[in-house]
């Protein structure tokens, strides 16, 4: 299955299929925001921003996307081989992404690869733009945020926005992200966090306790989006 999905066309293919199933349920899903003020002055400035959702609500993501499209916004994408095909989605969904992933200790090319990244990130935050992030992937675990997202806040000083999305009716899959799948028409959800800052400054212990906090607030939101939708609870259901 992965040596199926390195072939060019078919990660062409799956990008047109996700594209136009982002475009369906963003324009057929009656979509509610709360509290979606809290970003106004983000997108109306010239400063960077960071947005994060967690990676399980790819397939609702464009339900942000009237707001973001106010403000040169590209998407954090991991360079695997099921990451292209999503970045290309987003790509035609008008979310270029910047292509970051974590590498493996003693692996010196993604190393370098994910260094320069998150130099590339960093960067465009810096110059004002803002970035998506699913802060739990490309490989989890499910609802926990990765120390990347932090640094990147950390290092850039831009207002952190967490974003619960949540739709009903809707499937989720047994994958490691719970990845929701949403019918056409149904309800939607968007549940809006923010801003929050990472000090410029933090030692080991603040850090996890920082990375804690925003997991919990983004699971919460999440899990307040699917109220709002009015979603049964899964049961063991993170946050």
């Amino acid at each position: 299955m992965k040596g199926l999905l390195r072939n060019p066309a078919v990660q062409s293919f799956l990008g047109w299929v996700l594209a136009a199933y982002l475009k369906l349920v963003l324009r057929t899903i009656r979509w509610r925001h709360e509290n979606v003020d809290c970003v106004e002055p983000a997108l109306a400035g010239e400063g960077g921003a960071i947005a994060l959702f967690w990676h399980g609500r790819i397939p609702l993501c464009l339900a942000t996307a009237p707001q973001w499209w106010r403000k040169r916004t590209r998407a954090m994408i991991s360079p695997s081989a099921d990451g292209e095909f999503i970045a290309q989605a987003l790509a035609r969904a008008g979310f270029p992404a910047i292509r970051v992933s974590s590498a493996k200790p003693g692996d010196t090319a993604k190393a370098r690869a994910a260094v320069a990244g998150f130099r590339e990130a960093m960067t465009w935050v810096g110059d004002g733009g803002a970035l998506v992030i699913t802060p739990d992937g490309p490989r989890g675990p499910n609802e926990v945020v990765a120390a990347g997202a932090l640094q990147i806040a950390r290092r850039t000083g831009a207002p952190v926005f967490l974003m619960g999305i949540a739709a009903h009716p809707a499937t989720q899959l047994n994958t490691w992200d719970k990845v929701m799948f949403a019918a056409p028409f149904g309800r939607g959800a968007v549940v809006w966090d923010g801003p929050y800052h990472a000090p410029g400054k933090l030692d080991e212990t603040d850090a996890a306790a920082l990375i804690a906090d925003w997991s919990q607030r983004l699971s919460a939101a999440t899990r307040r989006a699917e109220a709002l939708v009015g979603r049964p609870v899964a049961a063991g259901a993170s946050g």
